[in-house]
């Protein structure tokens, strides 16, 4: 495992899409309709590598998590591209997309950064999903 430090990771490879975007053809007439096949390709992906590690009778294989590691280098990268696409339209920036989740977590986890008491998985999904409902109306009421 790498023990560099993962601000530094994100902004170099935050940087190598901004450089991709201005001069690789291929990257530059990406849009966000044109990479959904392959958002939902990379999640597949993802999604068949885990089921891989779960279902490994008498453990794990060796290149299981490596597997992982570079699928989910493969999904973050659609993340990252539509992220960039977002910044370049004036909409929202990497940063905001963190910055948004980080909101969202401590505000659907009160249990841990809140009074709120929940032992239980099933008391923090019930309440997890409550907040959710409670967000979702108050996003169409306004």
């Amino acid at each position: 495992m790498s023990e560099r430090p993962l601000g530094a990771a994100v902004e170099e490879l935050e940087a190598l899409i901004a450089r991709l975007r201005t001069e690789c053809p291929w990257d530059r007439e990406q849009t966000h309709s044109s990479l959904v096949k392959y958002l939902v390709e990379e999640s597949q992906e993802v999604v068949d590598v885990l089921g891989e590690l779960e279902g490994s009778e008498g453990g794990v294989r060796a290149s299981g998590y490596r597997d992982l590691g570079e699928e989910l280098g493969d999904l973050f990268l659609q993340i990252l591209l539509h992220a960039r696409l977002a910044s370049e339209e004036g909409h929202f920036s990497l940063v905001d997309v963190i910055e948004g989740l980080q909101e969202k977590l401590i505000r659907r986890h009160p249990h841990v950064f809140g009074d709120f008491v929940a032992d239980t998985p099933e008391e923090v999904n019930a309440n997890w999903t409550r907040i959710k409902a409670a967000e979702r109306a108050a996003k169409n009421q306004a």
